[in-house]
């Protein structure tokens, strides 16, 4: 009998969005949605962004380095804002 991996990637990525998703919920009980939800984005570009840089090769420049270092930033800000 031969088995087959092709179902373990497609697992694993929807259970990481239902934990993402349940992070963004905690999240909400303590920031504005909006906030909460911008918090939550800048955080998944920069770690996809670093993951793919790690991973796959993606190319490293200053822009796209300004640009993350922008996304830290302002979620930091945005964060200090609204408490």
């Amino acid at each position: 009998m031969v088995r087959s991996n092709r179902g373990q990637p497609a697992s694993g990525a929807f259970a990481a969005a239902l934990g993402g998703v349940f992070l963004l919920m905690l999240a909400m009980k303590h920031l504005p949605a909006g906030t909460a939800y911008v918090v939550w984005t800048g955080i998944g570009s920069f770690g996809i962004t670093v993951l793919g840089v790690m991973l796959f090769n993606d190319p490293v420049s200053a822009p796209r380095v300004l640009c993350m270092t922008l996304i830290v930033l302002s979620v930091a800000g945005l964060k200090l804002i609204d408490g």
